[in-house]
């Protein structure tokens, strides 16, 4: 069988990417890392009066140079001095509203109180320490786009608002099931010739370190209907299936068998590792069918099933960066090429493959506190030094 290009298969997977699921309403509290579906808009300035930041005595300026009369005090969260006359002042708190007819907070320490009269020890600038109306924000200002993934500040902003719920995008649901005789779970008995089952567990954690939802089916073995019926099970609640191992063209590959009656958008590519991706389509949803070995199922995770997930949820949480190689580097097989690197940055991006094992793609623990894939056209070549090359980074590096 033929297999298509990298790009070739790309190109075919974005024709194919789903639109949003929609929205839903959670808890400001739930909504760490969730994407806005809607835009936020102020519906007031904030503040909304002229408001002190920071201790000291509202005045009017006109009167710094005079000794001035204070008729008391606005604690925080209290307005009871409303207004202020000419030759007066009122102790004002963090966060208190300035009184009428007072434009300038002088602070405590530049201060002497005698009774009920102060006196100004070190004057300031006409305005100081007040925050002006809106400064923060103006009623009918666009504060946070749709699409937007909230983080902190975005929360942050969404309490000061006084939003206790906030409309986000529907979180993709992907499903994924670990097939073959020879796999077994982690409290089953091993024997000789059987393996564990990582691929499961490394794929559930990857999907849930981007925040989508992953259901662990756990593992099937070679048997066609089992198999099948797992598939057919979780596309009732999931958006995508995935399946690792079982996609070549060996003798108990089943798999692609039965995907093979839905829409096959490709089987097979020319990259390295993970030739024998395959994509089909139920409907809206998706079956993906990856790679058995570890390395391999891991790489095309993040080259096609993420991008699935990120278009249901309409959130890039992969980028593709530039970065200079720190060593030469010799490409051995004619496939695009995929190649766990170290990540740093130091004024710009550099990479290497230090400390990395050459070998199968079976090798999970090149993965082991790994953040990045160098990426490598199709052909045998030489790299020198200081190449620059395209990388993807789908962790936090810097």
């Amino acid at each position: 069988m033929a297999h298509i290009s990298f790009s070739e298969s790309i190109k075919i997977l974005n024709e194919n990417l789903p639109g949003s699921k929609g929205s839903e309403k959670v808890f400001l509290s739930d909504a760490l890392n969730r994407v806005l579906a809607k835009d936020i808009t102020a519906k007031y300035d904030n503040p909304y009066m002229p408001t002190a930041s920071m201790d000291g005595y509202a005045i009017n300026y006109d009167d710094i140079d005079k000794e001035i009369k204070i008729l008391g005090k606005n604690p925080a969260g209290h307005f009871d001095i409303k207004e202020i006359k000419r030759g007066e002042c009122v102790k004002t708190f963090t966060g208190s509203f300035m009184p009428e007819n007072s434009d300038t907070l002088v602070p405590i320490e530049n201060v002497e109180v005698k009774g009920d009269k102060l006196i100004i020890k070190e004057k300031v600038d006409k305005g100081f320490s007040v925050r002006a109306v809106g400064e923060d924000f103006k009623k009918g200002e666009a504060l946070i786009k749709k699409g937007t993934i909230l983080k902190a500040g975005e929360i942050g902003v969404l309490a000061s608002l006084g939003i206790p719920v906030v409309d986000v995008v529907k979180k993709p649901v992907v499903s994924i099931l670990a097939t073959g005789e020879e796999v077994v779970d982690l409290d089953e008995e091993f024997e000789m010739g059987q393996i564990r089952s990582s691929n499961n567990y490394t794929l559930s954690a990857l999907a849930n370190s981007f925040n989508f939802n992953a259901i662990n089916l756990g593992i099937a073995g070679d048997k066609k209907e089992e198999i099948k019926s797992k598939i057919l099970d979780a596309l009732k609640t999931s958006d995508v299936v995935v399946t690792t191992g079982g996609v070549s063209v060996g003798d108990f590959d089943f798999v692609k068998e039965i995907t093979g009656e839905f829409e096959v958008l490709f089987h097979g590519v020319n990259i390295k590792p993970g030739q024998w991706i395959m994509i089909a389509k139920a409907g809206e949803k998706f079956i993906v069918s990856l790679p058995g070995f570890p390395y391999s199922s891991f790489v095309t995770f993040l080259l096609y099933v993420v991008p699935l997930l990120e278009s249901f949820e309409n959130k890039k949480v992969i980028k593709k960066i530039k970065a200079k190689l720190k060593h030469n580097f010799t490409k051995k097989f004619k496939k695009y090429q995929f190649v766990a690197v170290n990540i740093e940055f130091n004024g710009e991006f550099y990479v290497d493959n230090e400390g990395k094992k050459q070998g199968s793609s079976g090798i999970l623990t090149n993965l082991i506190g790994n953040k990045a894939l160098m990426c490598l056209k199709e052909g045998l070549y030489e790299l020198n030094e200081g190449s620059e090359v395209d990388v993807l980074v789908y962790d936090r590096i810097i």
